[in-house]
C-alpha cells in the first residue's frame, strides 16, 4: 500500500492550508472556516484502544492560518458541533483525542444527522477496522459557493456531508462511500446509502486514493464490493 495512502487530492481551485496532527490529516479552508478534508488510517489496535477517554473540549486549531470557528458562534445556533474525524477513533492516543477536538475537525451538523445515520456510519467503520485490520477514511462536508453562514465567524454551514472507506483485502484495495444532506435521517438504513467513491468524487471535486496504481483505483472506486463491507 503506498505511503499516506490515505491522502487526498483536490480537483477544484480552493482554499487549503493542510495541517497535520498525531490522529488526522485535515484540509481546512479558511474562507469557510470548516475542512475541505479529514483523513486518517484506523487500524484494528486503534479502534480496540480505551487509552484516552473523550474531552469535549472544543478549541480553535492552534495551527490554522486565518479565521476560525469558536464555542460562540455554535451556541444557540440549533447545530452540533458536528465531528469529521469522531472522538470515538481518537481513544488511542490522549493527543489524539485533544485534537479531535479542534474546530478545524468540526462542522455545523444537524442533530439528527450527528447523533444519527452519521454515527452509525463512524460506529460501523470501526467495526470494519477491527474485521480488516485497518480502513483508510476521508470525510469533510461538500463545499459548494454561497453556503449559508454560522455565527460572528461566518462559518460555513454545508449542505451535504461525505465519507469514503478503503481496505485492503487480499492485497487489493477495496471502497465504499457515502453522501448525506445535512439533515435527520430517522430510521433510514445506512446500506441503503451506500454508493462508489466515484460517485462521491464527482460531488466533491476531491479524487481519492489517488496514489493508489491507475488500475486498483479505477477497479476500488467504480462499485461497491458488497462482500467485504458487512452491515
Amino acid at each position: 500500500m503506498p505511503a499516506n495512502a490515505e491522502i487526498p487530492k483536490l480537483t477544484h481551485n480552493r482554499k487549503e492550508q493542510v495541517i497535520r496532527h498525531e490522529g488526522y490529516t485535515v484540509s481546512y479552508n479558511s474562507d469557510y472556516r470548516i475542512a475541505n478534508w479529514v483523513a486518517y488510517e484506523l487500524t484494528e489496535e486503534e479502534a480496540k484502544s480505551k487509552e484516552a477517554e473523550r474531552t469535549d473540549k472544543f478549541i480553535p486549531d492552534p495551527f490554522v492560518q486565518g479565521a476560525t470557528a469558536t464555542n460562540a458562534d455554535y451556541l444557540r445556533s440549533g447545530f452540533d458541533k458536528g465531528h469529521l474525524a469522531p472522538a470515538a477513533d481518537m481513544k488511542w492516543s490522549v493527543k489524539a483525542m485533544q485534537e479531535s477536538f479542534y474546530f478545524s475537525n468540526i462542522c455545523p451538523q444537524a442533530p439528527g444527522l450527528n447523533r444519527g445515520i452519521w454515527k452509525t456510519l463512524e460506529d460501523q467503520a470501526r467495526l470494519w477496522a477491527i474485521e480488516n485490520n485497518m480502513v483508510l477514511i476521508v470525510t469533510g462536508p461538500v463545499i459548494e459557493p454561497e453556503l449559508k453562514r454560522l455565527g460572528k465567524n461566518q462559518v460555513g454551514i454545508p449542505n451535504t456531508f461525505y465519507k469514503v472507506i478503503c481496505t485492503v483485502v487480499n492485497n487489493k484495495p477495496t471502497g465504499i462511500g457515502f453522501l448525506f444532506e445535512n439533515c435527520d435521517y430517522k430510521k433510514t438504513h445506512l446500506k441503503s446509502m451506500a454508493i462508489p467513491i466515484d460517485s462521491v468524487e464527482k460531488v466533491t471535486g476531491i479524487d481519492f486514493f489517488y496514489s493508489f496504481p491507475e488500475d486498483l483505483q479505477k477497479e476500488m472506486e467504480s462499485k461497491v464490493e458488497w462482500r467485504y463491507w458487512s452491515f
